[in-house]
């Protein structure tokens, strides 16, 4: 028999930004090669309580007379609107600053109890909903990286591709530098203390993201907080050394894979690991078998089998 699901959320690509939400469309893709499931998507666009307002009125006037066997949210707040399209099942997937920001948190979780499924990106994440706010388990349903897309290529033709210097040490912290708790600036002290050039993924167009990773002798994730953290996982997918502080998914990701670390920074500590790695003139690890436990197409037949479980509670 086959389930409808509609997947509401507020972060989606579109040709004016594409990169936003690629982990959620990514997701819809790997959900669609899954026989037996029908998937549909809403998205809209903008903050504030506005947005969320116009979104349960868009979502009550298009889908009103259906009902599908999931609707299931992407970010906390966006439960809400989810709510006025009926469903046997309502679901959401925590990514993050829903639970860390304490308006976000507040609204999120006076949400949680109207849910059958509540998820979380991270085991990390799902220890940060209260008991009180979930009517079961939270449980752990990444996106997951798409593996097809972010695949090892020659470091040579991919600096070439971008129009590097093939000869220079290269880092790459994989986010916008504009958004503080990712740590710049600590990604910019250490490219220092190694004598290597920093590259960052602010403003870079998805498709030359995978082609930035290989290009990188290492990639640097020192973040204060992550929800999930793909970064680790792209890296991980095109064999490319990646150092990264213990949140999210890195700890499970990087544990038992040689030349990559998982610590609390330290530029000591961060600085010699990374030695290692310049040591070498083309620094590669065996990092794909592990991004590829959290493929997109994985994470995708854990969250249908998520939803086909709280259908039958």
């Amino acid at each position: 028999m086959v389930m409808r699901a509609l997947v509401v959320t507020n972060m989606y690509p579109t040709p004016e930004h594409p990169s936003l939400g690629r982990f959620v469309a990514d997701q819809v893709d790997a959900l669609r090669r899954i026989e037996g499931l029908d998937v549909v998507v809403h998205s809209f666009h903008g903050g504030g309580i506005a947005a969320y307002a116009r979104a349960a009125r868009e979502l009550r006037q298009r889908w009103r007379g259906e009902r599908f066997d999931v609707v299931h949210a992407h970010f906390g707040l966006t439960a809400w609107p989810a709510l006025a399209v009926k469903g046997e099942v309502h679901g959401v997937t925590l990514h993050g600053t829903d639970l860390s920001h304490p308006r976000s948190r507040a609204i999120t979780l006076a949400a949680l109890p109207w849910l059958g499924l509540v998820g979380a990106v991270s085991q990390e994440l799902a220890t940060q909903v209260p008991r009180w706010a979930a009517r079961s388990r939270v449980e752990v349903l990444p996106c997951g990286v798409d593996v097809e897309r972010f695949h090892p290529i020659d470091r040579g033709e991919a600096r070439r591709a971008l129009g590097l210097d093939p000869q220079a040490r290269r880092l790459l912290f994989p986010a916008d530098p504009a958004r503080p708790e990712k740590r710049h600036d600590l990604a910019a002290a250490l490219a220092r203390h190694t004598g290597a050039a920093l590259l960052t993924l602010g403003g870079i167009d998805p498709a030359e993201v995978p082609l930035y990773v290989n290009a990188a002798d290492a990639v640097l994730v020192p973040s204060d907080r992550e929800g999930f953290g793909l970064a680790v996982l792209e890296a991980l997918a095109c064999d490319v050394p990646v150092l990264a502080t213990p949140h999210g998914i890195a700890p499970q990701a990087l544990g038992g894979v040689d030349g990559t670390l998982c610590a609390p920074f330290s530029l000591t500590t961060w600085g010699a690991a990374l030695a290692a790695v310049l040591a070498s003139p083309d620094p590669r690890i065996s990092g794909r078998a592990s991004a590829e436990r959290f493929s997109a197409d994985a994470m995708a037949a854990e969250l249908a089998a998520a939803w086909r479980r709280a259908l039958a509670s």
